[in-house]
């Protein structure tokens, strides 16, 4: 049986102004200056000029009459919505930069993706029509490292269900020889094996190359798996013969494709979100002049405000245009305000970070950098451990050490031998640069590692080491020797 009943309850919910502010501060700089002007397409009442200064509005409480409309003789003061010719220009600047500061685009560079640079090359060849079919829709099998993946037998039934062509693997064994001709060297592999011999046999013949690709056509299990002294017994050859082989092995690409365009793969420019330096002995902290819009009423709402203000008789038709002026206004009015809220919260937290991890942006070292997490940060500035996830989340700062993203500088916490509490980044660092530091002929176990950790104050288990290491791309002893 279905019953209705009534019940109160207390709950928080956020407002659509303020979840548009949160995803205002979440916005990194390309991201916000999209969304500005998408804002200022969208209200006619913003104006957007590089040149010019933001200009400030009153808020105005909006009154309803005993009909529910809005009474706009009574609730609009045009005046508010005009600016005032009198209030100082240093009032309406905004001192986060100098107004002769430049402002810089980026360039954005466009050329053929890596699938049409094949495609053109597949044309130059001497083939029929469906030959030229088939070698196109090999040249689109081709994943964005140059490898072909699927087997042939599989492309074969493709062919014949999507493209009504009836062949055999072997007429596209003899089509995939002749892309794998193409550039870049090594393209239209089917295995890494593959891929490095198509690139030595275009090298010119030498001692060294033959060594190589007699190593790499014969003995490939054992040279992946590094086992040298094997290699030297059965090939009968000296240390220095192999060590020549290994370095040409070694100059090779192992993924083609990705030395050209892609089809898929898109590169956005970096673009800093603060700007750390070191003047006078201090940090000095500064907020991307792109993320402080210069945002303006428009000037043809003005005139329609002052035409409505000298108005003697006030039509409905006039009525009706007001109301709309003063929706938009409004609208923009707050949207300025929430730019300089999203300006505020970014500075306050950005400035709380910088002061937290003061030695790291005055040495730059990785060893200086404080445990710290998102709940450090909003303790001390008062806000939500949200909020400081939204500042921290894709943006940058510009350091003297180089461009880093701001979620780096968050780390959990270990405790060394003497009870104190360093960041993870710290002792990943010390792994690094023990691990760069090994003989390279007898490399570091992670045993080993444990050990030297150990004596240098960080007690910790071989399982972490071996999670830090794969964390910092690092393989594991045997894959890091060398003769």
């Amino acid at each position: 049986m279905l019953k209705q009943n009534l019940s109160l309850k207390l709950s928080q919910k956020l407002s659509p102004r303020q979840i548009q502010l949160m995803k205002l501060i979440q916005l990194p700089t390309l991201d916000f200056e999209q969304k500005l002007k998408q804002e200022i397409e969208e209200n006619p009442a913003l104006e957007f000029d590089e040149n010019q200064l933001k200009e400030e509005y009153e808020n105005q409480e909006e009154d309803f009459d005993q009909e529910g409309n809005q009474s706009i003789e009574a609730d609009i003061n045009v005046d508010e919505y005009l600016s005032d010719d009198e209030i100082p220009s240093y009032r309406l600047q905004v001192n986060n930069y100098s107004p002769d500061q430049e402002y810089k685009e980026i360039p954005y560079a466009q050329g053929d993706s890596f699938h049409q640079l094949l495609v053109q090359q597949l044309s130059t060849c001497m083939l029929d029509e469906q030959q030229m079919r088939i070698g196109v829709f090999l040249v689109g099998s081709i994943d964005q490292s140059g490898y072909l993946r699927r087997s042939l037998d599989d492309i074969v039934d493709d062919l014949a269900f999507t493209q009504s062509i009836i062949t055999d693997a072997d007429e596209l064994e003899k089509l995939l020889k002749v892309i794998q001709t193409f550039d870049p060297v090594g393209v239209g592999a089917r295995n890494l094996q593959e891929c490095l011999l198509i690139q030595l046999r275009r090298k010119k013949p030498s001692s060294s190359i033959d060594l190589a690709i007699g190593i790499l056509d014969n003995f490939f299990e054992s040279f992946t798996k590094k086992h040298y002294k094997k290699l030297i017994q059965r090939l009968s050859i000296t240390e220095q013969q192999l060590k020549e082989a290994i370095s040409e092995i070694e100059s090779l690409n192992p993924k083609p494709g990705g030395s050209q365009g892609s089809d898929y793969r898109f590169v956005e420019p970096v673009v800093p979100d603060f700007t750390v330096r070191i003047e006078d002995g201090g940090l000095i902290l500064n907020l991307n002049n792109r993320n402080v819009p210069e945002l303006q009423v428009s000037r043809n709402y003005k005139d329609l405000l002052l035409g409505y203000k000298d108005a003697e008789k006030k039509s409905k038709a006039q009525r009706d245009t007001v109301t709309f002026i003063k929706q938009k206004l409004d609208s923009a009015k707050w949207f300025i305000e929430a730019i300089k809220q999203r300006q505020d919260t970014l500075l306050t937290t950005m400035n709380e970070i910088v002061k937290y991890q003061t030695a790291y942006f005055m040495s730059g070292d990785d060893r200086d950098l404080k445990p710290m997490i998102l709940k450090d940060i909003a303790d001390r500035i008062d806000m939500d451990i949200s909020t400081v996830s939204r500042v921290a989340n894709s943006k940058y700062v510009d350091t003297p050490y180089g461009v880093k993203k701001i979620k780096e500088f968050f780390s959990e916490s270990m405790t060394n031998d003497k009870g104190e509490e360093v960041s993870t980044k710290e002792i990943k660092k010390i792994l690094q640069l023990t691990i760069q530091s090994e003989d390279k002929k007898k490399p570091l176990t992670d045993e080993k590692l444990v050990g030297i950790l150990k004596d240098k104050g960080y007690p910790i288990a071989r399982r972490t080491i071996a999670k830090y290491r794969e964390q910092l791309g690092i393989p594991v002893a045997r894959l890091r020797k060398k003769i």
